[in-house]
């Protein structure tokens, strides 16, 4: 399923933005699980088709009451996938004709991986921005063409649960969850972040920020199971994130609060799936009294999968998937 998978979002100006996506994950991890909360679908071959959306967001908080925040003109994509036993592939694509064109335009690699584990998840962020905007529906948007994001980061957690309580369930609808159950989760990442301008953003005098960041948080997640069928599933992690670069002072490290909310919602039955989920982190790149700044990296998809009772001979020759 394509909700734990690699995406690259690649905006090009003539042929708007080009997404191509392909995941390998032959490694499912063998932990047991307790059969009376979790249990794999009785099908091999699944294919499907999913509509996603994914973005990263500057927010300049001018103080209490006023902020600022910078948008990138993405358009969503569609794309298909394809799984076998443990393997998954999944392709998809972001067309100019889904792109509000008062928007101005905006340059972007963006590449994230959701990966559901058994006992681990992971987020890998590859992203790098060029173009934004302000404004909303009400007022005339004002183009930063000059202001460009770079985030590049891993985060993990450590799922204590994990006999009971399937992520992959909520997020990959690859296996079905029987019991509501909740679970605690602990863990961090790292991260190098940068924000640019030619003259648009001022940042401790000058127009450019780096820094790095290591993070550690710890949170919560719950799936409802309702009718055996549907399912509801958030999660919440909070922690704090160390920074090193360019502060307030250059040798001081800056301590920052971050989050990183999940939620799903789905229908799961014998033959078909139907998901929906987003997923969201917020990162401080300055948080002090002089400047407050961070980035919103966002996720959000709608997936359709449909299970066959029966494998084409041809497939169960394929050495490499069996």
């Amino acid at each position: 399923m394509p909700g734990s998978e690699a995406q690259i979002q690649i905006s090009i100006p003539k042929l708007a933005a080009l997404l191509v996506l392909i995941v390998f994950l032959p490694c499912q991890g063998n932990a047991q699980v307790d059969s009376a909360y979790i249990i794999p679908f009785e099908q091999e071959l699944s294919t499907g088709a999913y509509s996603y959306y994914q973005y990263t967001m500057l927010t300049h908080e001018i103080d209490n009451k006023k902020s600022i925040g910078y948008k990138p003109n993405s358009p969503a994509g569609m794309g298909v996938s394809f799984a076998y036993n443990s393997f998954s592939v999944s392709g998809g694509m972001s067309f100019d004709f889904m792109r509000d064109k008062t928007r101005g335009k905006t340059k972007a690699i963006d590449f994230q991986y959701h990966y559901y584990g058994r006992k681990f998840i992971f987020d890998l962020f590859l992203q790098n921005y060029k173009g934004f905007y302000t404004g909303d529906n009400n007022k005339e948007p004002v183009m930063y063409p000059d202001i460009r994001l770079a985030q590049y980061g891993l985060y993990g957690q450590y799922i204590f649960n994990y006999k009971k309580f399937s992520h992959r369930a909520a997020f990959n609808q690859s296996e079905r969850q029987l019991k509501s159950v909740g679970s605690f989760q602990l863990g961090g990442g790292f991260y190098c972040n940068r924000v640019s301008s030619d003259s648009s953003l001022v940042m401790y005098g000058k127009n450019d920020l780096n820094n790095y960041q290591l993070s550690i948080s710890g949170g919560y997640a719950y799936i409802w199971v309702i009718k055996r069928n549907y399912h509801i599933s958030t999660g919440m992690a909070f922690g704090f994130n160390f920074g090193f670069g360019d502060t307030r002072e250059s040798k001081k490290v800056e301590v920052s609060p971050s989050m990183f909310p999940r939620i799903s919602a789905g229908y799961s039955g014998d033959h078909w799936s139907l998901g929906l989920s987003f997923v969201l982190n917020r990162m401080y790149v300055a948080h002090n009294d002089e400047l407050k700044m961070f980035f919103d990296t966002g996720y959000a998809q709608i997936a359709f999968a449909w299970r066959f009772d029966t494998t084409p001979k041809f497939i169960k020759k394929i050495k490499f998937l069996n």
